[in-house]
This record gives structure tokens, sequence and C-alpha cells, in this order.
């Protein structure tokens, strides 16, 4: 749950990925960084907290040069510290490097094993830091295939983009798990973990970068290479289900039409006589539509999202149940009381908080509360990169839909099913898509990781 950018050739390079880390911030609110490059030395600002929050003007300034890399963070692997926050700066035999990594690798554990057994010292928790010692231990030559020898040690998702005094590297994994695009602004080269950067910089959108694809940027222009052994590819469905920007064009589809799609499809799968639909916002807008439009039952609002919750805020311990929620989300009680209201939401994790949004919506007059979920249940962890629980933590796991609709106290709930996520995301047959999380079948080995309760 991160979010990588990186540009090379503009005289604003800090201030452009300052611009397009603030769009991928949702894909992390732990900690914000940037490395600058200019062409002589990097330098590097990085801290807790939003993007907004960590970078001031005078801290851009301080970070000149027309090449640079950012990171937006949400832990996968590694606890919640500074240390972990990045991109990641180093000095090692073959000058400066910095690194920015979204997703995570299976095989850290046995490769952080590895490496301090050859004596290796680490100053994080993060599995990015494997690649780093290994790109410095290598003996292959150029900044880039060090690059790509140390990624053939390891397994898992990666899309990484990496700096040099003279050089912007991006790789993506041969399977494809996490997006990662090329786009342009006057003669500059952008990566990015989403077009949505892209679009607030005024960036033209190229292609994607492809899976196993390597990208060289330097003054030369721009090389690109396939080095590593193909493999099948397995997109993260999740994705589009929840975790990217409904604004932004990922794995060749508009994020917030197959959204629509996803409803729709749930509207054919488990129809419901209602008054209304409603949405879980933001992430279950888009579904929700799609379930009005193919149902015919009208969209409404019926939950208002506060805009202005912290990371952090002072909870009363009694005095008022829910706390959580009710700071997050408010019913509109004229579009509830009295009514039927399906409400949709994009996934079920471990149902404490569903169960608090049925239980507004029956407390501001819901008649009935049917609760519609644009995904299959989420039974199994994710080990690539999207920070789920251990499975005994995830409700779908353990107890059936009857007993989840009970313990939420909905009058009823339905997931779509996995055929109907797989068509609605334009690929029927699933053999594209990772959906691990829902169904158990993971696209690599987890080297010991799925024996972990």
């Amino acid at each position: 749950m991160c979010g990588v950018f990186g540009i090379f050739g503009h005289e604003e390079a800090s201030h452009l990925t300052y611009l397009g880390l603030h769009a991928l911030q949702h894909r992390g609110q732990e900690s914000a960084g940037i490395t600058a490059s200019d062409g002589l030395r990097l330098k590097t600002y990085r801290a807790m907290g939003l993007v907004a929050d960590v970078f001031t003007e005078p801290i851009l300034n301080e970070l000149p040069g027309k090449a640079a890399i950012g990171h937006v963070r949400y832990s996968t692997a590694g606890g919640s510290h500074v240390r972990n926050a990045q991109p990641y700066q180093v000095s090692f035999g073959g000058g400066q490097l910095a690194v920015g990594h979204n997703g995570n690798f299976v095989n850290a554990d046995d490769a952080r094993r590895e490496l301090e057994e050859a004596g290796a010292i680490f100053q994080s928790d993060s599995d990015t830091e494997n690649v780093i010692h290994y790109i410095a231990r290598s003996r292959a030559g150029s900044f880039e295939n060090r690059v790509v020898d140390a990624l053939k040690r390891l397994d898992g998702a990666y899309s990484m983009v990496f700096l040099t005094e003279k050089k912007l590297v991006a790789v993506r994994d041969p399977i494809g798990f996490r997006p990662l695009v090329l786009g342009r602004v006057k003669n500059a080269y952008v990566i990015a973990s989403e077009t949505t950067a892209l679009d607030l910089i005024e960036a033209e959108m190229l292609r994607e970068i492809e899976p196993g694809e390597m990208v060289v940027i330097d003054e030369d222009g721009l090389k690109s290479t396939f080095p590593f052994d193909k493999r099948q590819q397995s997109r993260c469905v999740f994705e589009y289900v929840y975790f990217a920007r409904p604004d932004s064009k990922l794995f060749g589809d508009q994020v917030f039409s197959v959204r629509k799609r996803l409803g729709a499809q749930l509207a054919r799968e488990q129809p419901v006589k209602a008054d209304v639909v409603i949405a879980v916002p933001d992430s279950g807008v888009a579904a929700a539509l799609g379930y009005a439009q193919e149902s015919g039952i009208p969209y409404d609002i019926g939950l208002i999202r506060s805009h202005y919750v912290g990371r952090t805020f002072i909870e009363p311990q009694q005095s008022i149940r829910h706390f959580g929620v009710k700071l997050k989300l408010a019913p509109v009680r004229s579009t509830l009381e009295g009514k039927r209201v399906v409400v949709i939401d994009d996934s079920i994790v471990r149902g404490t908080t569903s169960r608090k949004i049925v239980k507004m919506l029956q407390s501001a007059g819901a008649k009935e509360v049917h609760l519609r979920i644009s995904s299959p249940p989420t039974q199994w962890p994710c080990f690539y990169g999207i920070d789920t629980p251990s499975r005994q933590e995830l409700i779908a796991a353990s107890h059936s839909t009857e007993e989840i609709a009970r313990y939420v106290t909905a009058d009823s709930l339905a997931y779509l099913t996995h055929e109907g996520l797989m068509r609605a995301a334009g690929d029927a047959t699933g053999k594209s898509f990772c959906s691990a999380c829902f169904s158990g079948k993971y696209p690599t080995g987890l080297h010991g990781l799925g024996a972990k309760p």
C-alpha cells in the first residue's frame, strides 16, 4: 500500500514530485519522502505524516535539480517509524542511490537472513532494504544491471523507482501485481503508480510500464528492456475494487467504470426489493451508482463522510459508542427514515465497521438495511502489498454469509461472486488477475508466509 513517483529532466522536479505524491496520497498516509538529484549528488527529505504536512516551500527549495523520486507509504512490511520511510538513500561503491518501492517481497525474511549472515547491517525493518544490499554486493557492472541482478534474487510484487546522480530507473515485476505508468511533461519523463498523478501535473500519459520491464532514463533519453524471465501476468484485482483512485486509468481500463460494472453485476446477481440505494463513501460510490442504474432503484446520499479526519484523535472511553465510525460517517436521516435501504460497500474485512454502519442506519430510521458487497468474501491475507489482517481476523474465513449478516445485524447480506468480479474487471477467465485474497490461489510461492495464522 504505497505510491511511487519519479521525474527526469524538469527544472522543478521536486515540486512536481510533491504534486504527484499529493495525487497518490490515497496509497499511503503514514510517511512521505522525496529524493532529488542535481546531477552531482542526491538529497533526501522524508518524515512521518501527509504530503502537505511533511513538505513546505523552504524544504522543497532545499531539494534542487532536474530529477527526483518520491514515495508515500503505508506499512505492510516493517513498522510505522521514520526509519522505514522512503525513499531510502545510501552511498555505495557505485556512487549514490535512492529507491522507492510499492509492493512486497514474499521471500524477504529469507533474503534478510542470508544478507545478515554475510555481514550486512540493516538500518530499517522494511523488505525494500534487501534490494539495496544486493545492489551494493552485485558485480554485474552498470547500475541497471546491478538492479536486475538484485531483483532476480527476490520474489513477489514490486513497482520501483531508483535514482542515481544521473539516472532514473523504473522496474515492474514480471507478474505485474502493482500498477506503474509512464508519462511526459514538456521534455521530462514521468513515472507514477497511477495516472491521476500525471493528470495533476498536466503530463501526457504515454503508456503503462509493462510487467517485467525496466525503463532507464538519462541525458540520452529513454531505454526500455525486458531483463526478467516471462511469467503469467496476475494484476491485483483489489486495485479495481478499492485501492486505486476512481479517476485513474489502470490495467487498460478506467477504475470508475470498472467499479460501476461491479455494482451493476452485483445488482444482477443479488437483487432486493428496496426504496433507495446508498453507498459507504467514498470507495462504494461508483458501485452504488452501477447497482442503482441496473436495478432501477433510486440512488441517494445516505451517508456523509468527513474529509477532515486526521490519523489520530482523542477518543472518549465510554461516553460515545462507535466513536471512530461516527467521526468519519454521518447518516442523512431524510434519505433513510422509513425506507428499505440497500447499502453498497467494497468489502468486509473484520466486520466490525460494517456492524457499526448498519446500526447507524437503523438508528437513523431505516426500515430495512440490505448490505451488498461489490467483491467476493475476503477470506485470505494479501502478501503482495495490500495491508490485510491475518486469516483468523478475516470474518469471512470462519463464518458463513448468513452468520456475518446476523453479526452485522443487516436484514440481508450478499457478495459479488468471483465470476462476476472477473467479468466486470474485463477478464471472464480470471487468468490475468491476482484474486488471492478472495480465492486463496497465490501466483507465487509464499516461502513460509502462508503458514502464518
